[in-house]
């Protein structure tokens, strides 16, 4: 197993990125996936060619797989395995079906790091950062082609509540009241992940944005940019407990500051 890279001080990003102002939300790891029972592992399609690979569309940020499987399980934590690709790695709609994507190593300048939700054999279902949220992927995730870590970290966010907690193996360590989505631009629900940790250097109100894997629903693009839901602060307070943001989740300093040193590929539940 790997040591997971935090979300503070790794690969940021020092230009502005165009997040939804959508508030923070982290669930993390917990239980998804199981293996595929007794079933023989389905034969791995050649690799594609370089050029093959190349044209095939990536997964990041930037994109949308509008055919790519839907999250199995969106209420559900992980079972906490997070995976690195060592180079950029195939995204398979089904284990030994056909080519869907490609998995760059980096992110938004960050090392892509992706949990698993599902597992067979050396086949893996990963969790997605393109639209549409939920989207998922089968690598064949073997140790010559994906660096493996547990994170027992994991970050549940209630709406109603405007409430983010994050836990370590199951068990709380921290909990503060939040600003959410307003009502035309609600924050998105569903299992997300924290993708990538940006220095902010145009906006000064949050040192550091922490992107998700999810997007706006009601925004297609933000401030020039994708409208990826982001975790970050604020100039003040007052948005604690109240739903005024356009997506993003908002937290204290206290909080991010917390929320920074989670491992990247920390799955977010938002309910």
């Amino acid at each position: 197993m790997t040591e997971l890279p935090t979300t503070c001080g790794r690969a940021r990003l020092r230009a502005v990125f165009a997040f939804v102002a959508l508030v923070l939300v982290l669930p993390l790891s917990g239980c998804g996936g199981a293996d595929g029972g007794g079933a023989a592992a389905p034969a791995v399609p050649p690799p594609p060619s370089p050029e093959a690979l190349a044209a095939l569309p990536e997964a990041t940020t930037f994109g949308d797989l509008a055919t790519a499987p839907a999250d199995p399980s969106p209420t559900i934590p992980t079972g906490g395995e997070v995976l690195h690709p060592k180079a950029d790695a195939v995204v398979y709609r089904a284990p030994g079906a056909e080519a869907i994507a490609r998995l760059p190593v980096t992110q938004v300048g960050s090392p892509t790091w992706v949990p698993v939700v599902a597992r067979q054999g050396d086949w893996a279902q990963v969790l997605l950062p393109t639209r549409p949220n939920g989207a998922t992927g089968w690598l064949h995730a073997t140790p010559e082609s994906v660096e493996s870590a547990q994170n027992d970290f994991q970050v549940d966010v209630d709406l109603a509540e405007f409430r983010l907690e994050i836990l370590e193996a199951g068990k709380p360590t921290g909990s503060w009241s939040i600003g959410i989505g307003k009502p035309e631009h609600p924050t998105p629900t569903g299992r997300a992940f924290i993708l990538a940790s940006i220095e902010e250097s145009v906006n000064t109100y949050s040192p550091i944005v922490l992107p998700l894997s999810s997007h706006s629903d009601s925004h297609e693009t933000f401030g020039g940019g994708p409208g990826t839901v982001g975790l970050h602060t604020w100039p003040d307070d007052s948005f604690v407990g109240k739903a005024t943001s356009d997506g993003c989740l908002r937290v204290t300093r206290e909080a991010l500051d917390r929320l920074v040193e989670l491992p990247l590929g920390t799955v977010v539940l938002i309910s």
